[in-house]
């Protein structure tokens, strides 16, 4: 421990803002008032003692007296480097500050007790490391200063207390790291503490070090790369001179996206959006490959037509002409879409264009089998409108990102396909058609259709949100067409959004006034004829509809039609058919072949199906449209004891419990109907629905299974031209069904002339055109027995009929 001694009386030199410790030499400025009189005041003092004059070096910060100060000595005094007085004073050792005192001159007098902070030789272990290590941090920081003097002497240091002193020469401590030093007495932790100081100190300017090298290899790399792009310029710009190539150069064409968001005319929202992704875009180096993510997105944005609207046509009368020129029949659609028109003119002479924030858009879902015009439809719709039209093709579609954009994180990111039809239609008000709605799958990815929710929405769609653009995309004056071949394929909840239109098929005689005016004129200038040179009359071209094809739209008779007219012009160029020539409907077996179609009620009598007992034709609504279904019905021999019922031809559970249903009114009315019910006792049922490869389900085919049950043990035929459709319960009730339109375009293709529907389904009958419902016989009825009056022929005997028996 340090040792005190006699106390001393000194005039007080106090120092702001600095430390000295005991060994240090330092000039003092004169100058300064106070520093002059604590001189003076030792001058005076030691005209009367001898030894150099001395005085107290007191540390002040803040105005505050250190409690610890330094003897110093005044080793000379004159003048500075810069001309002004000075004194040069040595610190001697340290002084414990006491009591005030007197003494001659202007300065401060105190009394202090000098310490001895000596050490002990021989040096302990641990001290005589902490030296080693003091001077091993002391060269190291020394010679990163280029202060090679300054090392030997620090070397040659041997005392502690002196060592740890010799810190205070260094610039990069404290005033308040250096009163700490100067204020521990004892000389090991004096060292201790120093060294701990330097540590720090050559920590932190290491990772100064490490923080400036990194900072200026960016800055080399920067500049060099500043460097051999300008001089790529210069190269390129001479390379083009030499050419004679105008324009400008990439780097010059760099356009200004900040100019071209201020002057590009964007809401107030996407405009804000925009000028942020610019900041980021300017704050990015080239070759970050954010920069190339904010370019594409930036340009996707003022690509879009975000205030581009084109001008309804408001001609009523002239769209509905371009709608019954382009299509015929399909009123529903042409309808619905003339209603919209009109509205939309009232709404715009009231100034009524936006309510809400929304406007008047439409969502239509065009429901119909193949052929019938879904997709045409579309775009005549956008003529008649006078507005755009794009196509989006949704069949096999099983990316949810498809539909709303992919995150902008992603490589290779785009915006979804409902802003890149917006974009390519260069309107915010085209019509979109989304082709093949019901085709669109779901998996891992997500699912499309619940993306489709908020865009064919009129409740959200002004506020559509892509995931890519980040930005509110208002499709409330989009209007959109659905179309879909299967109903029951499309989500329940997307449905409900969309206004259902059914496209039902076409009757023949629409066929025939389709085929004349669309389909013939188009195929003859593909076959490369002209109008005068081939010729179809109208027979030819209903025997084409009626025999050579059977659907409810028009594409196997285009392919007909087409297949016709190349068989007329190859014949030509064979010379062995004339022009011009006009195409009859005895012509058509000679050059196409015989009919695909013959209806039944056209066969022979004896190749008809119906022509034995057990057979019944019924009406059934497939993918394509309506179809005939014909139900055949046995009984198994009662040798084979097999009883029962057996079903076969691919039935569902809803058809095959429909079955059931019917052999279970059979057992318990039989008798009532005079039918043998003990053979469906004794003998095994079997009912068959041709073709057996198709699947089928459904309750519609009840009445048609029980009048084959029925038929079979009457031994009744049931009538050729009749065909029939209805749910059967228990008790004989009929049903309502669905697909009646369609049902009846099916039965009159077919050649039926008596159909068969339930009572409740009669106001289905007003969808039928005007032209079916002529050339058929419709009975509704509400019981089975009023179906098996009609459909079977009556009995030609009184004897017991005799069923027939299952091969």
């Amino acid at each position: 421990m340090a040792a005190e001694s006699t106390p001393l009386a000194l005039p007080v030199l106090p120092l702001d803002d600095e430390v000295v410790l005991p060994g240090m030499v330092v000039p003092l400025d004169l100058s300064d008032s106070e520093v002059r009189a604590a001189v003076e005041a030792a001058q005076a003092a030691a005209r009367s003692t001898p030894g150099k004059p001395r005085v107290l070096l007191v540390p002040r910060v803040d105005g505050t007296y250190a409690g610890m100060g330094v003897l110093g000595t005044v080793e000379q005094v004159g003048r500075l480097a810069d001309g002004d007085p000075g004194a040069l004073i040595r610190g001697r050792g340290r002084v414990r500050i006491g009591a005030g005192t007197t003494g001659p001159g202007a300065a401060l007098w105190v009394e202090g007790t000098r310490t001895d902070d000596s050490v002990p030789e021989p040096l302990p272990g641990h001290v005589s490391e902490l030296v080693k290590e003091y001077k091993a941090l002391a060269t190291a920081w020394l010679r990163k200063r280029g202060a090679w003097q300054v090392v030997d002497r620090v070397q040659a240091i041997d005392d502690v207390s002196a060592l740890a002193d010799n810190s205070g020469y260094s610039p990069f401590l404290t005033t308040v790291q250096k009163v700490a030093l100067l204020e521990t007495t004892d000389p090991v932790a004096r060292l201790k503490l120093a060294t701990q100081q330097l540590r720090d100190h050559l920590a932190e300017q290491d990772v100064a070090e490490t923080i400036a090298k990194d900072v200026q290899e960016g800055v080399d790399k920067q500049q060099r790369e500043f460097l051999l792009r300008r001089q790529l310029e210069a190269v390129r710009k001479e390379l083009r001179e030499l050419n004679g190539e105008g324009g400008k150069d990439s780097a010059e064409e760099s356009d200004d996206y900040r100019a071209r968001v201020e002057a590009a005319d964007l809401p107030e929202k996407v405009r804000e959006a925009a000028l942020k992704e610019v900041d980021k875009l300017e704050r990015s180096s080239d070759q970050s490959p954010e920069g190339s993510w904010i370019r594409t997105w930036l340009d996707t944005v003022l690509e879009m037509p975000w205030n581009e609207r084109t001008e309804d046509a408001y001609d009523i009368r002239g769209a509905r002409a371009v709608l019954d020129a382009e299509h015929a029949g399909l009123e529903d659609v042409k309808e619905r879409i003339t209603e919209y028109l009109a509205v939309r003119k009232r709404r715009s002479d009231r100034g009524l264009g936006v309510v809400g924030g929304r406007r008047g858009g439409a969502v239509l879902a065009l429901v119909g089998p193949p052929g019938v015009g879904k997709t045409s439809l579309g775009e005549s719709v956008a003529h008649a409108m006078g507005r755009k039209f794009v196509r989006v093709a949704l069949g096999g579609v099983r990316d949810e990102a498809e539909i709303r954009g992919h995150r902008r994180t992603y490589v290779g990111a785009l915006p979804g396909r409902i802003v890149r039809a917006v974009k390519e239609a260069g309107s915010m008000n085209p019509v979109v058609l989304l082709d093949e709605i019901d085709k669109v799958g779901s998996d891992f990815r997500g699912d499309p259709a619940a993306a489709l929710l908020e865009v064919l929405d009129p409740a959200q769609n002004h506020t559509f949100r892509d995931h890519y653009l980040e930005v509110e995309l208002d499709l409330s004056d989009v209007v959109f067409l659905a179309t879909a071949n299967v109903l029951e394929a499309i989500p329940e909840a997307l449905l409900d959004r969309m206004e259902l239109v059914r496209l039902d098929g076409y009757t023949e005689d629409e066929k025939v006034v389709i085929a004349r005016d669309h389909l013939l004129p188009r195929q003859l200038e593909r076959a490369g004829l002209a109008a005068e040179e081939v010729t179809v009359d109208e027979g030819a071209l209903r025997k084409l509809a009626g025999e050579y094809t059977r659907e409810a739209g028009v594409r196997t008779l285009e392919r007909s039609l087409a297949r016709l007219l190349r068989k007329v012009a190859a014949r030509h160029e064979l010379g062995e058919r004339e022009l011009p020539f006009t195409v009859t409907a005895a012509d058509l077996r000679d050059l196409i072949g015989r009919p695909h179609h013959v209806p039944e009620s056209a066969q022979d009598p004896a190749e008809r199906r119906t022509a034995v007992p057990g057979v019944a034709t019924g009406l059934a609504v497939t993918g394509a449209g309506g179809d005939v279904l014909y139900v055949e019905a046995s009984l198994a021999d009662p040798e084979t004891g097999a009883a029962g019922l057996t079903l076969t031809g691919q039935l569902g559970d809803v058809m095959k419990e429909s079955a059931q249903i019917a052999l279970s009114f059979l057992r318990s009315h039989g008798a009532e109907l005079e039918l043998p019910v003990g053979d469906l006792k004794d003998r095994g049922a079997h009912i068959h629905f041709p073709a057996g490869a198709v699947p089928k389900d459904g309750p519609s085919a009840g009445v048609t299974m029980t009048t084959a049950l029925a038929s079979l043990l009457s031994g009744r035929l049931v009538r050729t031209d009749v065909a029939m459709t209805g749910e059967v319960s228990l008790t004989g009730r009929v049903l309502p069904i669905g697909g009646v339109k369609q049902k009846l375009l099916a039965a009159h293709r077919a050649g039926i002339t008596t159909v068969i529907i339930p009572k409740r389904n009669e106001p289905d009958l007003d969808d039928v055109p005007a032209e079916v419902l002529d050339g058929l016989d419709v009975h509704a009825v509400t019981d089975v027995r009023q179906v098996l009056e009609l459909a079977l022929s009556p009995a030609t005997s009184d004897a017991a009929p005799e069923v027939p028996v299952a091969a």
